[in-house]
């Protein structure tokens, strides 16, 4: 009696002698010459992996991920999805930290310890205003791009204890700071840790999520940089009006809570498989399977077809370096990949997460009220991230991006049109279109732009564009974090809500972008996105087109049903 293993190989040749059946009478039939070039082009990545076998065994489990749906998918990945919930939660430490210092600043005392007067109240001066929230940033950006390379060489595992790590230093050094350099300091180390989560973490998610889950749990992470800010804004609900350091200071402790939750789930997290094929770990890369609920042949199946997905690209990304990101098809990949990520900086994000307080302050609203009104800012942030997350398969990226930032740019005109008179009713008007925003925007480019940044690169330089699209974003965010207390504060240009003008310009370039470059990416396979970008598929046909790749997993499937 044969053993499994050679059941599954007696399968597996058996599926590959139909397959060249099946292809060769539709060959007969129809005289089509693209299907040869489909099956010569799977007889040419044959002579070059070694492997057929593993490569038809590979096409049945894409098509397999094909056809599982959303529920389905829930139920037989368990594990996978547990762990890209983890991946988000360590998210919350990114968002938390990037939107605590601007929500600082509506507290009055903070303002008193580290402001001067200025016509009767304290106000934080512009420059380091500007250090808190710009220095940071850039910060960022560097050890987002240190991180990619890093994450190459030890793993996404390795670079989040780091970033954990980096988390306690600095927050407690925002913690017990009493001047304004000690707290741009303790800005300054949390900013390695921000640039190497979200650099890491969403590669990670990308690489563990189920095809069919993985719009959903990418979207997501649009709910993570909600959280963050809702558990901030609660605290200085509640603390914010104390008339002692812990004003602020308790805002910096909760952050310490999300840290050390990561922390000890951190020794159970799985490595990304992803990860320990590209470096040959085969036993390894099968254990992380395991561990993320791909058991015995299943993890197998799942392996064959991340390793042939690697070595389909290995020609064309033959160094993993930055500057392969900008060669051959790939710079087109890098473009598509990152601008999303920059149209949310353009598009007026900067201001609204980080300035509402202080702009409700500004308007007259006590500072009460401004803490209550703050809180469902968060609370419309997550609830347009779900519904984006809902409808990101069944819509598609492209649709919600492109024609969910055509109705942001009408907020920001509407938004700025009510910011040129100083009447109470336009004031009220004002806070409720930056209300509207902050849902809108989430449910369109705010949770879109994560997804498209995990999918569109290609698998062995993922990593590196998320550092890049990070850099570029937080490149453009920085320019914005010491520009817009000038324009801004009431020392200085004063525009208040007239800022919105700025950023509706930009919106209205970016909506042509869209148009003509985005493509849509859901339900897509990386096999099939590797092989739409080497053939340079038009933007606006990605959602029709037929790849080599569907036909190969089709006839496989078919192949393997008429066996069994």
């Amino acid at each position: 009696m044969e053993d499994d293993g050679d059941k599954l190989k007696t399968i597996v040749q058996n599926v590959a002698c139909d397959v060249d059946r099946v292809n060769l009478l539709k060959f007969n039939i129809l005289g089509t010459v693209a299907m040869e070039q489909s099956k010569e082009h799977v007889h040419d990545h044959v002579e070059k992996s070694g492997d057929y076998e593993t490569a038809q065994l590979a096409h049945i489990t894409d098509q397999e991920d094909h056809e599982t749906g959303i529920y389905q998918s829930l139920i037989r990945n368990p594990w996978a999805s547990a762990w890209c919930i983890y991946g988000l939660w360590t998210v919350i430490l990114l968002s938390f930290d990037v939107q605590a210092s601007g929500s600082v600043v509506g507290i009055p005392r903070f303002r008193q310890d580290f402001g001067y007067l200025f016509e009767g109240d304290y106000v934080l001066p512009a420059q380091w205003q500007s250090a808190f929230n710009g220095a940071p940033v850039a910060m960022a950006v560097i050890s987002s791009l240190a991180a990619a390379e890093l994450a190459d060489i030890f793993g996404r595992k390795l670079m989040l204890l780091v970033a954990l790590v980096v988390s306690f230093v600095g927050v407690g050094v925002e913690f017990y700071a009493t001047t304004n350099a000690v707290f741009f300091a303790g800005k300054l180390i949390n900013g390695i840790m921000v640039g190497i989560i979200a650099t890491n973490m969403i590669t990670y998610i990308g690489e563990i999520a189920p095809l069919a889950l993985r719009g959903i749990f990418t979207c997501c992470i649009g709910v993570s940089y909600g959280i963050g800010p809702l558990v901030a804004f609660l605290i200085i609900n509640y603390t914010g009006q104390v008339d002692s350091r812990w004003a602020y200071r308790s805002v910096f402790c909760s952050q310490f809570g999300f840290a050390a939750v990561a922390l000890l789930l951190w020794p159970f997290m799985p490595e990304s498989p992803w990860f320990l094929a590209g470096k040959g770990r085969t036993e390894k890369a099968l254990k992380s399977l395991r561990k993320l609920g791909y058991p015995g042949e299943e993890g197998e199946k799942k392996l064959a077809l991340i390793n042939l997905t690697l070595e389909q690209i290995r020609q064309e990304t033959e160094g993993v370096t930055y500057v392969e990101c900008f060669k051959k098809s790939n710079l087109r990949r890098t473009i598509i990949s990152i601008m999303p990520l920059c149209i949310q900086s353009l598009s007026g994000i900067a201001f609204v997460a980080g300035y509402f307080t202080y702009y409700l302050q500004l308007a007259g609203y006590s500072t009460s009220m401004s803490y209550k009104i703050q809180i469902s800012q968060p609370v419309l942030s997550i609830v347009g991230n779900i519904m984006a997350a809902a409808a990101v398969d069944s819509i598609g990226r492209r649709n919600i991006t492109f024609y969910g930032l055509i109705i942001l740019t009408a907020i920001l005109l509407i938004t700025g049109a009510l910011g040129l008179s100083h009447k109470p009713s336009e004031i009220k008007g004002t806070v409720a279109f930056i209300l509207i925003y902050s849902w809108w925007y989430n449910v369109s480019i705010g949770s879109t732009a994560f997804s498209l940044l995990a999918e569109v690169s290609t698998s062995r330089l993922r990593v590196k564009t998320i550092a890049i699209g990070y850099s570029v974003q937080s490149a453009i965010t920085v320019m914005w974090q010491f520009v817009i207390p000038y324009l801004f504060n009431p020392d200085h240009a004063n525009l208040g809500a007239k800022i919105a003008f700025i950023f509706f310009g930009f919106c209205v370039i970016c909506i042509v972008y869209l148009y003509f470059y985005q493509p849509e990416t859901a339900g897509r396979s990386y096999q099939e996105l590797d092989e739409m970008f080497a053939k340079g598929v038009p933007a606006r046909k990605f959602k029709s087109y037929k790849t080599d790749i569907q036909v190969q997993n089709e006839a496989a499937a078919t192949a393997q049903k008429s066996v069994v």
